[in-house]
């Protein structure tokens, strides 16, 4: 492993920030430390980068335990929430500055630079001021600055956080292939599920300063281990006392259930593959959701949603309907696992 970190502990009088993290990440590899705000995915990465010491564990970067190790000598490029560009300076000098303190010649300094503002996009805005940039310029000098000095290891705190939904989406799709096309090792932190997936070859979700899984996105979604990691990803509810349901009979009597919409298909009662297996159920609610509609149903005590064409014909308030739920994410004090239908002969198949 390029870096290994075992039983990192971290913690800020009563709030533990890291709690026996402990991972491995290959060279090359494109990670994202996704989970809720404050669950210490930021500490994490800052104790990689050399800005916060741990209380106790061990850094590993190829092959070298990198406690001691002061954080400019690590070979790590760090871009930052805030972007944290020096105001006073140029786009070209904000990239020069690492290559500045390594003191490089004015020659390899002017290559190193040209070569990043080619890279990034950049071409032309060389003798700008940072107010002179929109957000998402500023982010891709903030990129190229950190690249400037050929870090071993790339960490990204939140980078599309402060930039606008339309310009963010573009970005991590430039910011992925920019990555691939450089090969360097990266890790960044995001609480945006959609980045997550889009971005990362592997997510770690963190919560409350553990891991909770580690794995490929499909992996993840398709084979939640957790309770937290099943609700967590997607959209999703929780349901008390699912063995009441139609072929959930069998299942951990003493369970409670995660279900999200793509597990049900809410309709009328001509267009429900499975009708014997379907609970009935009342509209509660009909939500626009752009590529289709989200319906929820009650089920006696029990609300679900699920997702509906817009090639069907509309559901409103109070329509009487059939709800087919072909799956569930069961779990109790002891055990969790995904359970299909009993009652149904073919499996739903995941839709991602």
């Amino acid at each position: 492993m390029y870096i290994e970190v075992k039983q990192l502990v971290k913690t800020f009088g009563d709030y533990t920030a890291s709690d026996n993290v402990s991972f491995g990440i290959e060279k090359g590899r494109l990670i994202g430390l996704l989970g809720p705000s404050g669950g210490g995915k930021t500490t994490i990465l800052r104790m990689l980068a050399g800005l916060e010491t741990p209380d106790s564990g061990d850094i590993f970067i190829d092959g070298k335990r990198v406690n001691d190790v002061p954080a400019q000598r690590r070979g790590i490029g760090f871009v930052f929430q805030s972007y944290a560009l020096f105001r006073h300076m140029t786009v070209f000098d904000n990239i020069a500055f690492g290559l500045t303190i390594q003191k490089r010649s004015k020659r390899d300094i002017k290559a190193r630079v040209t070569e990043l503002i080619e890279l990034t996009g950049l071409k032309g805005l060389e003798r700008r001021y940072p107010n002179q940039l929109s957000g998402g310029q500023r982010q891709r000098v903030a990129f190229a600055r950190a690249l400037a000095p050929e870090p071993h290891l790339l960490l990204l705190d939140e980078p599309f956080a402060a930039i606008d939904a339309k310009v963010r989406k573009e970005l991590r799709s430039w910011l992925r292939a920019t990555i691939e096309r450089i090969g360097i090792t990266t890790i960044f932190v995001t609480h945006d599920q959609e980045e997550a997936v889009e971005v990362a070859d592997e997510i770690m979700i963190i919560n409350e300063g553990r891991l909770e899984q580690k794995g490929s996105p499909v992996d993840i979604y398709k084979n939640p281990h957790t309770p937290f990691v099943a609700g967590f990803i997607g959209e999703s509810s929780q349901l008390d006392n699912p063995a009441s349901l139609k072929g959930f009979e069998d299942e951990l009597p003493d369970a409670k259930a995660i279900i999200r919409p793509e597990f049900v298909e809410i309709g009328r009662p001509g267009e429900i593959t499975t009708p014997l297996a379907a609970e009935s159920g009342v509209v509660r609610g009909v939500f626009f959701r752009g590529s289709s509609w989200q319906i929820e149903a009650q089920i006696g005590s029990k609300s679900v949603s699920a997702y509906r064409s817009l090639e069907k014909a509309p559901l409103k308030a109070g329509d009487e309907v059939l709800v087919l739920i072909h799956r569930l994410y069961l779990f109790n004090d002891k055990q969790s696992r995904i359970v299909e239908n009993a009652m149904k002969s073919d499996p739903m198949p995941y839709s991602i």
